[in-house]
């Protein structure tokens, strides 16, 4: 087991409209770390916000500097937010928890722990999600419609909220894509990892940030950088669309040539008409669906190609503003 004596734990907490949870979280976070026994940092990455958050943020780093702040120029997005205070940490595990406090800051000591009996990456394990029945159901389904569709082990019903060897950190910060899905980066990347389960809990306070748009994102983000099935999909429903079109046009000639005996037996010709605007639908339907699904695929590298910057900082307290490529502050 590795001794605490020598190490440093960084936590990263993206924040969005978060004014009415953090004075909370700072309680209960310092509470927490104090009981680690061990060096830390946290990093409250500002998701630019618009209430006051970036000025609670700003009063928490003063009256304690192992709180640092980015303070991002607009919205950049959950998952953005997570990856520039992974990217800006330094201590040798990195704990990613979300500020809405549904995941305990008091849970955090059994991840060190576990990173310590040798694991590099330990992750939670939802038990049960205090949440709507809707929204249940969509992430229920999701992680298990996600696990088919990719060719490595996604935990199900795990967050983002983990802790990570720097090792693992390093490999993450190494990866230039900027639609990210840092759950599914961190599985995909291997290593030792192991899951630890956990009672979810309800926002401490406020809002869920999380709409139906944003979620609807973040599993488009899931499913196309990892998979290619739905490209695989559009493949094999034309093929299966040709052969039944086919096997239509050859049903369709003889009921023409055979006419009388399709008569007998009740099956004479359907109206043309008809059988053009249904076909025409169909099919027209059936185009636009996959050129929106390569629209998906080729947005995204229309986003990679472009190489601008993943995030810019607007303010920074306690650190030395970074970004992968294309620094912009």
């Amino acid at each position: 087991m590795k001794s605490r004596d020598n190490i440093k734990i960084s936590v990263v907490i993206p924040c969005y409209n978060e004014e009415e949870v953090l004075p909370e979280l700072f309680s209960r976070m310092e509470k927490a770390a104090e009981s680690w026994g061990c060096d830390w940092e946290i990093i409250c990455v500002d998701d630019g916000s618009d209430d006051k958050t970036l000025e609670l943020l700003s009063n928490q780093h003063k009256t304690d500097p192992r709180w640092s702040v980015l303070s991002f120029s607009r919205n950049f997005g959950h998952q953005t937010a997570v990856s520039a205070g992974i990217f800006h940490s330094s201590g040798d595990a990195v704990i990613i928890i979300d500020a809405d406090l549904q995941d305990p800051p008091e849970e955090i000591e059994r991840f060190i722990q576990r990173w310590q009996d040798g694991y590099e990456i330990v992750y939670a394990v939802r038990q049960h999600r205090k949440e709507g029945i809707l929204k249940k159901a969509a992430y229920w389904t999701f992680y298990r419609m996600l696990s088919k569709m990719i060719d490595f082990e996604l935990p199900l019903d795990s967050g983002d909220f983990c802790i990570m060897d720097r090792k693992v950190i390093d490999i993450l910060n190494s990866m230039p894509e900027r639609n990210r899905f840092v759950r599914g980066l961190r599985a995909w990347s291997g290593f030792k990892q192991t899951g630890l389960v956990y009672e979810r809990q309800t926002r401490a306070a406020g809002l869920s940030k999380y709409d139906f748009k944003k979620l609807r994102r973040l599993a488009l983000d899931g499913i196309i950088s990892f998979s290619t099935v739905p490209l695989a999909v559009a493949s094999h429903l034309g093929l299966w669309i040709t052969v039944l079109s086919l096997l239509g046009i050859i049903f369709t000639l003889s009921q023409f040539i055979f006419e009388d005996f399709f008569n007998s037996i009740g099956w004479g010709p359907i109206p043309g008409v008809t059988t053009i605007v249904i076909s025409v639908l169909f099919l027209g339907g059936v185009q636009l669906m996959f050129l929106g699904v390569l629209g998906q695929y080729l947005g995204r590298i229309y986003d990679e190609v472009k190489k601008r910057p993943p995030w810019i900082i607007r303010q920074s307290l306690g650190l030395s503003p970074k970004s992968p490529s294309n620094p912009l502050l």
